[in-house]
C-alpha cells in the first residue's frame, strides 16, 4: 500500500510540473522585428537657444516623435528609421526619409553604420562599444514584456536609463546600447531630452531573418577618404578654434544615429 501511494503521488506531481508554465517557453525568440517610439523633447532642448524668440518657442509643439525598426535574429541586428515618419504636433520639422542604419555583427562584435551629412551618406565601420552596466531592482512592463532596470554612463558624465527582458536572448537595443543580459525595449537619456520605447514586436523565428550591413554610401575605409568626410563634417567650424580629431571620431561613432 505504502509503495502504492508513493507510485500515486509521483504520478500526480509528474503531471501537476506538465501544467505549469516555463520560462523555457518564452525565451526562444530567435528572430523578431521590434518598433521603437523616439521621442525628444523639443521644447526642453532648445529652452536655452538664443536664436528663437519665445512666441516662436511657445508654438512649437512639445515632442518631435519618430518611429524605428529593430530587426534581429540570433547573431546580427539592423536598427533604422521607419519611412514617412510621424514628428507629432511639431510645425517647425518636416517629414522626410531618415537615410541613417545601424547593423550590428554580435557574432563578430562589429557594426557597420549608416549616417547622412551633409546630404551625403557615408559607411562607418568599428567595433560594438562597451557599457558597464548597474542592474536595479526595479521593474516595468513594455510592450508586453517585464524588464528590468539598468545605469550606464556615456561621454563621462551623461546618465543612460535602460530596461530589458531576458525573455529575448540576443544582448542588443535600440541605437548603438548592447550589453545587458537580454534585449532592451526601453531607453531614456535625460540629459538628451530623448527617450526610445518599444510599442510593437513582431515575432518571426521561422524562418531566421536574412540580414546584411548597409552598403549604399560613401566609404571610409582609406584615409584618404576618411579625411574628406572629417573636412566635409566640420566644413562650418570656427577654424580658429579646430576640434580634436579624437573628439570628432566619438561624435561620428557615438551611441547614437
Amino acid at each position: 500500500m505504502k509503495r502504492n501511494n508513493i507510485c500515486f503521488f509521483s504520478m500526480i506531481f509528474s503531471i501537476w510540473l506538465g501544467l505549469q508554465p516555463t520560462s523555457a517557453q518564452t525565451v526562444f525568440i530567435k528572430s523578431a522585428k521590434i518598433t521603437f517610439e523616439k521621442k525628444v523633447n523639443i521644447k526642453e532642448q532648445l529652452a536655452n537657444n538664443k536664436w528663437l524668440n519665445d512666441e516662436a518657442k511657445e508654438k512649437m509643439g512639445k515632442y518631435r516623435t519618430t518611429n524605428w525598426e529593430y530587426t534581429f535574429n540570433d547573431s546580427t541586428s539592423v536598427y533604422r528609421a521607419k519611412p514617412k515618419e510621424n514628428l507629432g504636433d511639431n510645425v517647425f520639422f518636416f517629414s522626410s526619409d531618415n537615410t541613417d542604419e545601424l547593423f550590428t555583427n554580435f557574432a563578430k562584435g562589429n557594426r557597420v553604420k549608416r549616417k547622412s551629412i551633409m546630404g551625403d551618406d557615408f559607411i562607418l565601420k568599428d567595433s560594438i562599444p562597451r557599457l558597464k552596466w548597474k542592474i536595479m531592482h526595479d521593474l516595468r512592463k513594455i510592450a508586453g514584456y517585464e524588464c528590468r532596470k539598468a545605469i550606464a554612463t556615456i561621454n563621462d558624465t551623461v546618465t543612460v536609463v535602460a530596461f530589458y527582458t531576458d525573455e529575448i536572448l540576443l544582448k542588443g537595443g535600440p541605437e548603438g546600447f548592447t550589453g545587458l543580459p537580454g534585449m532592451i525595449l526601453g531607453l531614456a537619456i535625460p540629459r538628451y531630452n530623448t527617450t526610445w520605447f518599444a510599442t510593437k514586436l513582431e515575432a518571426q523565428n521561422v524562418p531566421i531573418l536574412n540580414i546584411a550591413p548597409p552598403t549604399k554610401g560613401k566609404r571610409t575605409d582609406t584615409e584618404k577618404d576618411f579625411k574628406k568626410l572629417i573636412d566635409l563634417y566640420t566644413r562650418y567650424d570656427d577654424k580658429k578654434n579646430p576640434r580634436k580629431i579624437e573628439d570628432i571620431k566619438k561624435e561620428l561613432y557615438s551611441f547614437t544615429l
